[in-house]
C-alpha cells in the first residue's frame, strides 16, 4: 500500500454529502405537467379563472374587467387598523381615470372557510360571482341564476 489512508480526528465528524454515488442532485418530485407539481397558489388561481370563464359565457362585458387573486387583504392607509368584522373574501374596484375595473379574490380566507378542493371551487365561484353582481350594479341571481343553490 502506497497510500495509506489518514483516520479522522476522534470527536470530529466527516463531511456530509448527500450525493454519495455520484448521480448529481435529486430532481423534482413531479413533472411540471402533474397537477401535484402546481402549488397552492397556482391551484386557487386556476379556479377563479374556471369561475370567469363560465361566467364570461353569458357576459362577454366581463372580458372589460381584470381579475387578480390576492393572499390577504391590505389595509389601505396608515391609520387603518383591523376591526371586529369578518374578513372578506373578496373585493371591487370600478373602472376609473382610464383604468378597467377589477375584482380581487383573497385566497387565505377562502381556504380557511373551506375544506376540500369542491368546497373551495364553490366559495370560489360565490365570491366571484358577487364581486362581478356588485361591480355591474346587479343582482348575484342575475350574474348566475344558479348562485346560492349548492
Amino acid at each position: 500500500m502506497d497510500n495509506p489512508v489518514t483516520p479522522r480526528e476522534a470527536g470530529r465528524p466527516g463531511p456530509r454529502r448527500r450525493d454519495r454515488h455520484g448521480r448529481g442532485m435529486r430532481g423534482p418530485i413531479a413533472p411540471p405537467q402533474v397537477p401535484l407539481a402546481a402549488s397552492r397558489a397556482d391551484l386557487f388561481a386556476d379556479l377563479v379563472q374556471d369561475s370567469v370563464e363560465r361566467l364570461e359565457r353569458r357576459w362577454p362585458q366581463l372580458a372589460d374587467i381584470d381579475f387578480h387573486v390576492l393572499e390577504v387583504p391590505r389595509l389601505d392607509g396608515a391609520g387603518q387598523s383591523w376591526n371586529d368584522e369578518a374578513v372578506p373574501l373578496g373585493g371591487t374596484v370600478p373602472a376609473r381615470d382610464g383604468l378597467r375595473g377589477r375584482v380581487v379574490v383573497y385566497r387565505r380566507p377562502v381556504e380557511i372557510r373551506t375544506k376540500g378542493r369542491d368546497e373551495r371551487a364553490a366559495l370560489v365561484h360565490e365570491v366571484v360571482v358577487e364581486q362581478v353582481a356588485e361591480l355591474l350594479g346587479l343582482t348575484p341571481e342575475t350574474v348566475d341564476p344558479r348562485y346560492g343553490e349548492d
